[in-house]
């Protein structure tokens, strides 16, 4: 079965809205190999509507214009991009196509597909808040800007159940961002201070 990760550039509120604001002054060569091993490598991308708009409208041009960043442009465009949206769309991007169906139907079918890379997605909010609920994604690449942006859209938004996770890595960049991997953990307990103590040893219960 195929992993799927998620990178996201996040602010240390925890919102994830319009990073183009406040992203690039913390951007340094750290961040973009980070990026590049989560993004670049992958030869599927799974990609929300409005993050693809915005690849499709960036990376195109800068594979022609053949900058620094070409490679990392050419490297996406080569990839399969899988769209999710509820409208049909035109596309003008290589490689492009809409995903079919129910989002998670779609994508579990997608993980069961031979392939050597992971399914990479970037950005994608409401994407990556439907694949975490489902159980469906398999590690979480938070960017952590120090920076509270204190409005916007945050990445959790409010629900019926927690979602534990547990840290895979942690990396300080020079900037100050931290670069956190976390995977869902399945085992992890929730629940009240009461529900916890009932778990400790006989010793440290009282």
């Amino acid at each position: 079965m195929r992993k799927i990760t998620a990178g996201l550039f996040i602010a240390l509120d925890g919102v994830v809205e319009n990073p183009h604001y406040w992203h690039f002054p913390y951007f340094n060569d750290e961040m973009g190999a980070a990026v590049t091993a989560q993004l670049g490598a992958a030869d599927t991308l799974l990609l929300g509507r409005k993050t693809y708009d915005s690849f499709a409208g960036a990376w195109p041009d800068r594979e022609a214009a053949g900058g620094e960043d070409a490679g990392m442009a050419k490297a996406l465009g080569d990839a399969r991009k899988i769209v999710v949206s509820n409208q049909d769309l035109q596309f003008t991007w290589r490689n492009s196509e809409l995903l079919r169906g129910d989002l998670v139907e779609a994508v579990t079918a997608l993980k069961n597909e031979p392939g050597a890379t992971d399914i990479a997605m970037s950005g994608s909010v409401s994407v990556v808040r439907q694949l975490l609920a489902a159980g469906l994604l398999d590690e979480l690449h938070l960017l952590v800007h120090p920076i509270a942006m204190r409005k916007g859209m945050r990445l959790f938004d409010e629900g019926d159940s927690p979602i534990p996770l547990r840290l895979v890595s942690s990396q300080a960049f020079a900037t100050g961002v931290m670069h956190l991997i976390y995977a869902p953990d399945e085992s992890a307990r929730t629940g009240t201070y009461d529900d916890a103590k009932a778990h400790l040893p006989q010793s440290e219960n009282g």
